[in-house]
């Protein structure tokens, strides 16, 4: 008989998606302010303004967000921050959530390839339920937890 060791697995969402996700989140709690400029949101969420407006050009071409040039201008909130899962921001910026690009396992149950594919239908199912928890929340649901006035996340 075997005993069963517990185990913490590490699924990772990567900077460039952490990074997003705060700068959105950012301007989802001030956003009956206005645009907010790039320079604004760096200084808020301390991250490197440079690779900031990196990510905010692509969540802009994602239609995330929009922006305003000039004097009073910035990036706003696209949509109502209700509207936007936290799965949107990441697959903005990254791709779409899975934990690997392995390939597809065989529908019909045979496997050639030493039991490879139980492992690929393993990876697409749990990437299927992280993109499944991110959707989940939306900034407004993140932002009234940062407020305080929503529970904190719990397993």
């Amino acid at each position: 008989m075997s005993v069963r060791t517990p185990y913490s697995a590490c699924v990772r969402i990567s900077t460039r998606g952490d990074y997003a996700c705060r700068a959105l989140l950012s301007l989802a709690l001030r956003d009956h302010e206005g645009p907010t400029s790039v320079r604004d949101i760096a200084e808020r969420t301390g991250l490197p303004q440079p690779y900031l407006e990196q990510i905010l050009l692509a969540l802009k071409g994602a239609g995330l967000v929009k922006s305003k040039r000039g004097v009073g201008g910035g990036y706003i909130l696209n949509r109502p921050a209700a509207e936007i899962k936290l799965s949107e921001i990441v697959s903005a910026v990254d791709g779409p959530i899975t934990l690997g690009d392995f390939g597809q396992p065989h529908q019909d149950g045979a496997c050639d390839h030493e039991g490879q594919c139980v492992l690929l239908a393993i990876w697409d199912q749990a990437g299927d339920h992280m993109r499944s928890h991110l959707e989940g929340y939306t900034l407004e649901h993140i932002a009234e937890i940062s407020r305080g006035a929503a529970p904190w996340p719990t397993i």
